[in-house]
């Protein structure tokens, strides 16, 4: 089993931008150079917590201090801008980073982003479908193109302005060929998104804040998608995140990410839930359809989510966790504000050296093919 890295950490208002940006840049150096597998970065408009702008912009910065990590978009939104756009852009930053680039996607939620840029009343799900076909079509033609995508939304062509022996009208390709992987985040029990993405070769990463319950429900789905082009589902391809704090003393780890007011963990689950009641999505943190929203409280959800303890107490849970989902290829750590960076920092650490490895020597010992991916 691998282990990657999300963050679209929520920051408490009073720090500075340039601040957290700072931190948040300093925790993918710190994976990389705990060979974390990969960096999914998160992206918002409108979020005063969640502050990154541009992920792929964000991650630029990344590519001269990091060596081995594969840096991943956690998502582009791709109703944000033209796909065009996104294609020569990420083309480009594959060059850049030697081949180590991930294109995470997705439509983007958040409602304040759509009305900042005039798309509110319009179906993002629909943008982001005829996107991608835009974006995987510019990488597999030759100039001067001619596509359309399936809604009509989008026209891509360079056929009035195309001149090989000059060299214009022409979109660069990435270098990873045929394309970069492309991850799509899964937030919705029983998605049928996982379904079309099983179909096209696109993986899964599912959402740290999904019940495990709720997780399992998504392998069988990219089963199906995977099945219905004729080929073969790897769990080596699924991600399944996770809000992990670890720490050599069990009361610190009980503190520090649960009970404590001042925890980040208990911090950034506060804002979750507030966002979804918002959101009308209070059913991701509900055992059945039927439960009551009363029911659902911070201490539960903290309790179902946040898995916390010494690195044996980890490593017990993850296999549980696995026990519970089935086999996935990767587990993504969930990266969180830095209230206390000694304790930040030694998390990641204990978590890349002694519960990855404990977890893996339990796989290997049971036969499992998950740490052969």
């Amino acid at each position: 089993m691998r282990l990657g890295y999300f963050a679209m950490p929520m920051h408490p208002q009073g720090r500075t931008w340039a601040d957290t940006l700072r931190e948040d840049r300093e925790a993918v150096i710190l994976a990389d150079r705990l060979a974390f597998h990969d960096a999914f970065i998160g992206e918002h408009l409108t979020d005063r917590h969640e502050n990154i702008t541009n992920s792929l912009l964000f991650l630029a910065t990344l590519i001269p201090e990091t060596t081995q990590i594969r840096l991943a978009t956690g998502t582009t939104n791709l109703s944000h801008m033209h796909p065009a756009l996104v294609a020569v852009n990420s083309a480009m930053f594959d060059h850049l980073s030697g081949g180590r680039f991930i294109l995470g996607i997705s439509p983007g939620a958040l409602p304040s982003d759509a009305e900042l840029i005039g798309i509110l009343g319009q179906d993002r799900n629909e943008i982001f479908a005829e996107a991608i076909d835009v974006i995987t079509r510019l990488w597999e033609l030759d100039p001067p193109y001619d596509i359309t995508s399936p809604g009509g939304r989008f026209t891509v062509t360079t056929a009035s302005t195309y001149d090989g022996d000059v060299g214009v009208g022409i979109v660069g390709k990435p270098l990873q060929q045929p394309r970069p992987e492309i991850v799509g985040t899964v937030v919705a029990p029983f998605s049928k998104g996982v379904t079309a993405m099983g179909a096209r070769d696109f993986h899964p990463l599912s959402a740290n804040f999904l019940l495990p319950q709720w997780v399992a429900t998504h392998w069988p789905n990219y089963v199906e998608g995977r099945e219905s082009v004729g080929g073969t589902a790897s769990p080596a391809d699924w991600r399944v995140a996770r809000t992990v704090f670890v720490a050599d003393d069990a009361s610190v780890a009980e503190a520090y990410g649960r009970a404590d007011e001042n925890s980040p963990y208990r911090y950034y689950y506060t804002k979750m839930l507030g966002k979804m009641r918002a959101l009308g999505r209070l059913g991701l943190f509900k055992t059945s359809r039927e439960q009551p929203d009363e029911e659902v409280t911070l201490d539960g959800v903290l309790d179902d989510l946040v898995i916390t303890g010494t690195p044996d107490s980890v490593a017990e849970q993850i296999l549980a966790l696995r026990e519970q989902t089935g086999d996935f290829g990767e587990l993504v750590y969930a990266g969180l504000d830095w209230v206390d960076p000694e304790l930040a920092r030694r998390s990641m650490e204990l978590m890349a050296t002694k519960v990855m490895p404990q977890v893996n020597d339990a796989l290997k010992s049971g036969g499992s093919g998950a740490e052969d991916a």
